[in-house]
């Protein structure tokens, strides 16, 4: 971490106040109820910030890939899951055994080919992933003990099943998401049972059921959320982050007015392009609640301001609708923390293998 003076337009800024803050709000409800937090790093790929979070109480790391995992567990972290359905290469398998050596690793299956297939980086400690509802990967619940039982017989140790309940992401989805979420895992845990594979590991989690999945009474043992440390558009506009909690904006300069409207020097570039069916924008400015961006191309935003329009030259804040893929795009952040502008690296930036 260093010190950074003023730097150009567009960069990704971190309020480390509020970021700390959702940390510690989620590790606290979560402790109360008895769960385990392991959140979800793809979202923001810096090792300072999973310090905090394992500080906090975090019982470990998720990550996306083998990739993000070995930066991790380079920094230290000596528990992670890597919640994906690998189909590995002898390469993969390799590096796999090595992060073996140094760490707890844990890794996804959803077919029993899979699971033959990992048998190439020898005895692995898997979980079993399930479709809760988002219709992506992972099996039938009935059908988790299938392929646990073909992972047990591949050599490896299965230590419960897991699910991405991704359908929250839509308005008015998120309690039925979670009910969906508790009601595969249920079964996916009885389907192992009935293989005389106990799971001990019942994982679920996103960032907009976190709050029903933790009121909810399940068997879940721990929940794996990624945008709740920093919030995004996407969390404000499903009312699962409020404009206080969002801790990540990127900063960008007004270039111009045309049109009558403000142009930012923010494109896809620094924001990313994502924008959800139920989006009303491609981002949003914290400080001016009723702004969208309307248009978006490489390096510029254009920004419907619904008021009047911030002066040329001034910077504004604005919230992308995807954490993650925004920070995907940066190689560093700046950080207000205590009055200090401070350079942290986005560590696992491009390890997306």
């Amino acid at each position: 971490m260093t010190r950074v003076d003023e730097q150009p337009t567009p960069y990704l800024e971190i309020d480390a106040a509020r970021m700390d803050s959702n940390i510690a709000r989620v590790a606290a409800s979560a402790a109360s109820r008895g769960v385990a937090v392991r959140p979800h790093v793809k979202t923001h790929k810096c090792v300072e910030i999973a310090r905090r979070q394992i500080d906090a109480g975090a019982a470990g790391i998720t990550v996306a890939t083998i990739g993000e995992a070995e930066v991790f567990v380079e920094a230290g972290c000596d528990d992670v899951f890597v919640a994906y359905p690998l189909w590995v290469s002898e390469a993969q398998a390799a590096r796999l055994r090595s992060l073996a050596e140094r760490a707890t690793v844990s890794v996804g299956v959803d077919s029993a080919e899979a699971a033959a297939q990992l048998a190439l980086a020898g005895p692995q400690r898997v979980l079993v992933e399930v479709d809760s509802g988002h219709h992506r990967t992972g099996v039938a619940p009935d059908s988790a003990g299938t392929v646990a039982a073909a992972a047990r017989q591949a050599g490896h140790d299965v230590v419960g099943v897991f699910t991405f309940p991704g359908h929250s992401y839509a308005p008015d989805r998120t309690t039925t998401a979670a009910a969906d979420e508790s009601a595969a895992l249920a079964a996916a845990a009885a389907a192992l049972e009935a293989v005389g594979l106990p799971a001990r590991i019942v994982s679920g989690g996103s960032t907009p059921s976190l709050a029903a999945s933790l009121e909810d009474d399940s068997a879940v043992t721990e929940l794996r959320p990624g945008v709740y440390v920093f919030g995004d558009a996407q969390q404000w506009e499903l009312g699962s982050s409020r404009p206080d909690d969002i801790a990540l904006t990127c900063v960008a300069t007004v270039i111009s007015h045309a049109g009558g409207r403000a142009v930012l020097d923010a494109g896809s570039k620094a924001l990313g392009a994502d924008r959800a069916v139920y989006a009303t924008g491609f981002g949003r400015l914290l400080d001016h609640p009723e702004a969208r961006i309307i248009g978006l191309s490489e390096h510029h935003a254009v920004v419907e301001m619904g008021g009047p329009l911030p002066v040329l030259g001034s910077r504004v804040r604005v919230v992308p609708n995807h954490a993650c893929n925004a920070v995907n795009l940066a190689y560093t952040f700046t950080v207000l923390e205590d009055g200090v502008r401070l350079q942290w690296r986005v560590d696992a930036r491009g390890r997306n293998t």
